[in-house]
């Protein structure tokens, strides 16, 4: 099935390049930069996403008399945290069977550690009143055609082994949640949340702010010195002087060149619709609001907000050589391949119009979960490379690089996904090249259900690519 090239136009027609999640009257003033030399805090936090923002509210949380100063390149949210779909898996490590590929012997400790994680998001909203629309209706797992099938049936019986109360769904369950005539079966993970990511920068800047960190946006910093102990955190309008400075830049690499060894800049494209009809809303069903996926290895994923429109995003991954990042690389034609593949999935839905499109850039490793380290001297920590599932593990994430920088043998910094870095990218140009071969290799896989050379290659080495 093939959707029709009038309908993919015309749903695009009036579609607005920018962020929906952001795009709203309600939008916080920007904060003032930070301008001048002088300026002293016990912790620099560089990077106002959800690593950042979780950094600096867990500093003040353990100790109030911590002076936490936070600064932001543009504004809060700009990047990843504020363009992602909104999903909030528990996963620390990229799902469950990548965990179990990367750390068979430390599994168990992980899951545990995810669902405490997840569990303490959910109380930091509550406690800190943050208005997020937060909620946790699940996630289904969808095979659009007969291989992922199996690929469906193997996901499902690998949760259920592990005690993941998952629900398997065959072609007539499937269709009785969401319907679609691409579904032949599914499986629905009751663990997975979905948020307002817009609101939940929104809402922790707010709450960090209320824990009296000092919050800087339109601050680029250009570099740091080791100077007597201390670190000086320059910027393009002055300094700071900061006993530690924590790093959660994701994908913006900034003066601490050392991360472009482990981390690939990787576009990923969304679509917002407008809110749907009563009759659209019954031609489709969705009355659980599950967010949805699907299982190849160039998927989709989409779900309902609240207020009834779809956020339908995913499958193209564009790595631009030799890893730019451009404003001028987020509108392309993956958004119309995008409105073809929604119309395939939901005929139904035809003459639906998209009110947004945009994109944001993917902090990916080879093992698809973030790497941690320090610099200066153990002055320095950061927690970069979420691959697309930051949402809940970057306030995981954040815990770590406060324990890496105030020197704490702690049991999250004993983790072997801690303690060893990701395989590191090849250098340009084969880098581009690499990825290139990876990227036709995966949608061939998805055709033809074999894994060829290339493939086998680089799970014998550890090597992925993925958003």
């Amino acid at each position: 099935m093939t959707a029709d090239p009038a309908t993919v136009r015309a749903s695009l027609a009036d579609a607005k390049p920018d962020v929906f999640w952001t795009d709203r009257p309600d939008r916080p003033a920007p904060r003032p930069a930070l301008t001048g030399a002088g300026h002293r805090a016990d912790l620099v936090v560089v990077g106002g996403g959800f690593t950042g923002l979780w950094a600096a509210i867990q500093a003040k949380e353990d100790d109030p008399s911590r002076d936490v100063l936070l600064v932001e390149r543009g504004r809060l949210g700009i990047a990843a945290s504020g363009r992602n779909g909104g999903f909030v898996a528990p996963s620390l490590t990229h799902g469950l069977a990548q965990g179990l590929a990367c750390w068979p012997d430390e599994i168990g400790t992980l899951e545990r550690l995810a669902e405490q994680n997840f569990a303490d998001l959910a109380e930091s909203l509550t406690r800190h009143g943050v208005e997020a629309d937060f909620h946790v209706p699940g996630e289904i797992t969808m095979a659009l055609d007969e291989r992922q099938v199996g690929i469906v049936r193997e996901a499902y019986e690998l949760h259920r082994d592990h005690g993941i109360p998952v629900t398997h769904l065959d072609a007539a369950q499937a269709r009785a949640r969401v319907d679609s005539p691409r579904y032949r079966s599914g499986f629905l993970d009751p663990t997975v949340g979905l948020v307002d990511p817009g609101r939940l920068v929104w809402g922790l800047a707010a709450a960090a702010e209320r824990l009296g960190v000092r919050l800087h946006e339109d601050t680029t910093v250009t570099g740091f010195d080791r100077d007597e102990g201390a670190v000086v955190v320059r910027t393009e309008w002055g300094s700071v002087r900061a006993d530690r400075v924590v790093l959660g830049t994701g994908a913006f690499r900034g003066p601490l060149r050392r991360l472009a060894l482990w981390t690939l800049p990787v576009y990923d494209h969304v679509l917002m619709s407008e809110p749907l009809s009563p009759a659209q809303l019954d031609a489709v069903g969705w009355e659980g609001r599950e967010g949805l996926t699907d299982a190849g290895n160039q998927f989709h994923y989409y779900r309902r907000t609240l207020d009834d429109r779809v956020l339908f995003g995913g499958y193209d991954a564009n790595y631009h050589f030799p890893g730019r990042i451009d404003p001028r690389l987020e509108q392309s034609e993956s958004h119309d391949l995008l409105a073809r593949h929604f119309f395939d999935i939901f005929p139904q839905l035809e003459g639906l119009r998209f009110t947004h499109r945009w994109a944001g850039v993917i902090d990916t490793t080879s093992r698809f979960t973030p790497v941690f380290g320090t610099a200066l001297g153990g002055r320095l920590a950061y927690a970069v490379g979420y691959t697309g599932l930051g949402v809940a593990s970057t306030r995981f994430g954040a815990r770590v690089a406060l324990d890496l920088v105030d020197g704490c043998d702690t049991e999250v910094t004993r983790l072997g996904m801690v303690r060893r870095k990701p395989m590191p990218f090849p250098p340009e140009p084969i880098r581009y090249a690499a990825v290139r071969a990876t990227r036709a290799s995966l949608a061939a896989e998805d055709r033809t259900g074999r894994r060829n050379l290339w493939l086998r290659a680089l799970d014998t080495v550890g090597i992925g690519f993925d958003s």
